[in-house]
């Protein structure tokens, strides 16, 4: 087993359901949240940085890993946007769940909707200091999802979960 700040790469031994024992290559990890922030004049909070896995600049919502401080998923979710954004908000509920990669990792990204907005100002990272935070309409955010402008998981489900609520009750 390998252990980083992040995750554990383990090695079980498992039996596969044809009855044969295996040995199981994985990643635990303690998730991950994803923001929907949208404001009174229906923008949502879009940020764009460096991603070093896919060696480029990408468009997300504000998201982040749930730290050990953090007492649940909401917890991390208000940290997080106001260390990307500033933005602080007074009301939370849980959009999805989204499992990236099943095979792969037990990784799961819960993602919220944030709203009635105050900004403030962000407390980055050092990682961060190439982020920017964009404040584009709804509509929008969701035509970067259909062409590929935003690729990152929890930021295409949880715009996509929010845009067919809304979809569905007339709220646009």
């Amino acid at each position: 087993m390998r252990t980083t700040p992040w995750f554990e790469v383990r090695e079980d031994n498992v039996v596969r359901p044809d009855g044969v024992h295996d040995v199981y290559h994985h990643v635990v990890s303690p998730g991950s949240i994803t923001v929907v922030a949208v404001d009174d004049d229906d923008r949502v909070a879009v940020t764009r940085q460096w991603i070093y896995t896919h060696a480029a600049r990408q468009w997300r919502l504000p998201a982040g890993a749930i730290d050990a401080v953090d007492v649940d998923p909401r917890a991390a979710a208000e940290r997080e946007l106001a260390e990307e954004t500033g933005v602080r908000a007074v009301r939370w509920e849980p959009v999805a769940q989204v499992n990236g990669a099943d095979s792969f990792t037990n990784h799961v990204d819960h993602v919220f909707l944030a709203t009635g907005l105050t900004l403030g100002t962000p407390s980055r990272e050092a990682a961060e200091a190439d982020m920017d935070v964009h404040w584009v309409p709804m509509r929008k955010a969701l035509e970067l999802v259909a062409d590929g402008g935003i690729r990152h998981a929890g930021s295409v489900c949880g715009l996509l979960a929010v845009g067919i609520r809304r979809e569905a009750t007339d709220r646009w």
